[in-house]
């Protein structure tokens, strides 16, 4: 039975895309046979993170609407075996996502042995969003530490906790807390809500931080998942998070301000 996991966001811009791509390489790194799905039908991103996007023949919204088989839309990432691909439409309508369409594509993924359905979902509540949402047996929610963004993120949990399939049924989303573009210098000048802000107003498990770093830039325009970069901060923040995800414990790294020397004090230096 192969488990969904929704990536979601409220606000755009928070680094969603980066946390699907990374998620997905990161799980199937562990060893699970992992699909990632961009949801967002006429704006898509995630075939230009995993660095697919020439590869791209038929989408998401070929399959749903019967124009080309599963198999022929799926695209296998050339560096983790376990890791394939499925991008979105840029052309079709968001209304080309039916219920339905989506429930069989999800089945048929299953069907063919994928243990994780990785979602990336559009921000906000539009149709793509409210479709991978309603879908989620896993959902992570992507915040930067900010108030606007902590806000719209609890919107997206009301929904989650309303109008998913699991909340129809009596059940839960299992939801988990991913906080992005950390910095702990301007957590310490009162610029930035703290981790522990951000986790009492949402009252969600933290799963990790994800420090401000030019690695997450440079991974988007190279096309690798950051998760990949296993020298950068965000990188190694990534694994720890895919890793706490699977149930495994590790110290929250990254989110202490730097003890600086008599040096750098005295002249301003980092």
């Amino acid at each position: 039975m192969a488990t969904v996991v929704t990536v979601t966001s409220g606000k755009g811009g928070v680094g969603k895309t980066t946390s699907s791509a990374a998620i997905a390489a990161g799980l199937a790194k562990a060893g699970h046979r992992t699909v990632v799905i961009d949801f967002d039908v006429g704006l898509r991103n995630l075939d230009l993170i995993m660095g697919v996007e020439r590869r791209v023949v038929f989408d998401f919204v070929n399959v749903i609407t019967g124009e080309a088989t599963l198999n022929q839309a799926l695209i296998q990432d050339k560096r983790i075996d376990n890791l394939s691909i499925l991008a979105a439409s840029q052309t079709k309508d968001k209304d080309a996502l039916t219920e339905d369409g989506v429930e069989k594509v999800l089945q048929e993924l299953a069907d063919t042995g994928f243990e994780y359905i990785v979602c990336d979902s559009p921000a906000g509540i539009e149709k793509g969003a409210t479709m991978a949402l309603h879908f989620a047996d896993h959902a992570i929610i992507v915040t930067n530490p900010e108030v606007s963004s902590v806000r719209d993120s609890d919107r997206i949990l009301g929904i989650l906790q309303s109008k998913s399939k699991r909340a129809k049924e009596g059940g839960k989303v299992a939801e988990h807390l991913l906080v992005t573009r950390y910095d702990p210098d301007r957590v310490d000048q009162g610029e930035m809500l703290s981790k522990e802000d951000v986790c009492d107003i949402l009252a969600v498990d933290l799963i990790g931080v994800i420090p401000e770093s030019k690695a997450v830039l440079k991974a988007s325009n190279t096309g690798v998942p950051v998760i990949l970069d296993a020298e950068s901060d965000a990188g190694q923040a990534y694994d720890d998070a895919v890793a706490r995800f699977l149930g495994e414990e590790r110290p929250m790294r990254f989110v202490d301000l730097k003890k600086r020397g008599l040096l750098s004090r005295m002249f301003g230096g980092d």
